[in-house]
């Protein structure tokens, strides 16, 4: 059995790895050093998230989630129960997802009322690009009514569900508000996140839930994006200035999403006579990409649907045509989502350095040959989805996150999801994925050092301790070797040994979470 492995780290506000070894020779050279015994802990680079909305998944953390509901029956008594517990104040709930259910029909208005009465009720759909919403809720917004996506007893879409739910998020007070974002970002510690991306904007939470989450005092980093269209470089700088945002990027919506029959595509939905919903055409796009190059900040989009990610990969032509590929590729543009993309749009995509901020566990939620996608598509389109190797491939910077509250913070179960992606030949390896889910969601956010989001000499402590379910027999070594890897990074690879990821064994459990040195969790 080889000696046991160490890790020397310094302390203080710039704390940061100083050396890698043999426990042995680290306790000579390192004398006066405290020591901190693991006993058996796997140790790697801390996570970053690279797609969050704090203050909704605060809110799904003890409150009324819905994910699990297994009918709609199920869901109007999870509702009903959840009313006489909590019988003052609005009902906000979230992850109701009808397309795995035996009779597969939304709740309606009238459902909700049956269980709340006169109170106002807030369930948005898991993709939280639609929701039901009761008649109390209703009336609070009449303005909805004459917006785009108002349906009388139907779950509410587009400008109608932006709209009411502004008023539902209205009626929480700022102390449920406040308590919710800190329990997101405590969730995030306790899962070995030290870092996430914050997709803010006007039709998420609006510029006063922005500014508070910005004005936490949080060991876990949060880096903001703010999700408005602009058509100048001077807007641009208003809103950068106004917002403190890293860049105008995350959910700025040019489509909705498949599950809400919202994305928008070239050709109908299999199960619903729609294109979807298209929010920016790719003159607004090409404005609002042309005003961030200018400032040199990164511009975004949420884009889903083929016919929506055709019409940014449009505008970054004209832009790369007008500015040069260097200029492009320097601000750091990124994709949110880009779920249906294509083997030439990946090429392109690749080489004008635009970032590709996606969520595996999408696919592991909604693929396969009868899940959510296929539904929504038909089985042969459904294939394309989530091409993660062909991004790759293609040189497409990866960044994982989770889009929480719509799947859940857990990083493990976002790298395994795509290791284990349920589209053959899309799946990318496990050291790809890990390195997705930190380095590259570092490098998303404009960290480019080389060596944050590693543990090598010279890199920021920020690790975390895990506890696997099968000890040190669930590593997997990092490098061809005639013994066990005993120590959580190779240093030529800069790539832990990474943990087991067989969908049939537990991930592991966070024991320790440390940022700059910093004990976050544990």
């Amino acid at each position: 059995m080889p000696d046991a492995t160490a890790m020397a780290v310094t302390d203080g506000a710039d704390a940061a790895v100083r050396w890698l070894g043999s426990d042995e020779v680290g306790r000579v050279q390192f004398p006066d050093a405290e020591v901190v015994d693991l006993e058996g802990g796997f140790v790697a680079p801390a996570f970053v998230d690279s797609h969050v909305h704090l203050t909704s998944t605060g809110l799904n953390v003890g409150g009324l989630d819905l994910r699990g509901a297994t009918s709609l029956e199920d869901l109007v008594r999870l509702v009903g129960e959840y009313a006489r517990r909590n019988p003052d104040g609005p009902i906000w709930g979230h992850g109701w997802d009808e397309t795995a259910w035996p009779r597969p029909v939304p709740p309606t208005t009238a459902d909700l009322d049956g269980v709340v009465g006169d109170r106002p009720a807030y369930l948005a759909r898991v993709d939280v690009h639609s929701a039901a919403a009761s008649t109390a809720l209703r009336r609070l917004a009449p303005e909805a009514q004459s917006a785009t996506g108002w349906h009388g007893e139907r779950p509410l879409t587009a400008a109608a569900h932006h709209l009411i739910r502004a008023e539902a998020r209205r009626l929480l007070t700022p102390a449920q508000l406040d308590a919710a974002r800190l329990a997101a970002l405590d969730l995030a510690a306790r899962s070995g996140i030290v870092a996430v991306h914050e997709c803010a904007g006007p039709e998420i939470g609006g510029l006063d839930d922005w500014l508070a989450v910005r004005a936490l005092d949080h060991g876990v980093d949060v880096v903001g994006y703010w999700g408005e269209a602009v058509d100048s470089a001077e807007r641009a700088r208003e809103l950068v200035a106004a917002t403190g945002a890293a860049g105008l990027a995350g959910d700025l919506f040019v489509d909705g999403a498949l599950g809400s029959h919202t994305a928008w595509l070239h050709e109908p939905y299999a199960d619903a006579d729609t294109c979807g919903n298209a929010y920016l055409d790719v003159d607004a796009v090409e404005a609002h990409l042309a005003a961030c190059t200018d400032v040199g900040v990164p511009a975004g989009f949420h884009v889903i649907g083929d016919a929506a990610v055709a019409t940014v990969v449009a505008a970054l032509d004209r832009l790369v045509t007008r500015f040069g590929a260097p200029a492009v590729a320097r601000c750091g543009h990124r994709l949110e989502h880009l779920e249906m993309v294509s083997a030439e749009q990946a090429a392109r995509l690749g080489a004008w350095g635009v970032i590709a901020s996606v969520q595996p566990n999408f696919d592991a939620l909604w693929g396969g040959t009868d899940g959510m996608y296929a539904q929504r598509l038909g089985a042969e389109r459904a294939l394309g989805l989530n091409p993660y190797a062909l991004l790759a491939s293609s040189g497409v910077p990866l960044a994982f996150g989770s889009d929480s509250p719509v799947t859940g913070v857990d990083p493990w179960a976002t790298v395994r999801a795509a290791v284990h992606h349920r589209t053959p030949g899309s799946a990318v390896s496990a050291r790809a994925a890990f390195s997705a889910a930190t380095r590259g969601a570092w490098r998303a956010a404009g960290i480019r050092d080389g060596v944050t989001g590693t543990l090598v000499p010279g890199a920021p402590a920020s690790y975390a301790v895990w506890d696997l379910p099968g000890g040190a027999d669930d590593l997997e070594v990092a490098a061809p070797s005639d013994t066990v890897a005993r120590w959580s990074t190779e240093p030529n690879s800069r790539v832990p040994a990474l943990p087991s990821l067989d969908p049939s064994r537990a991930l592991p459990t966070c024991r320790t979470t440390v940022h700059r040195g910093a004990v976050l969790h544990g």
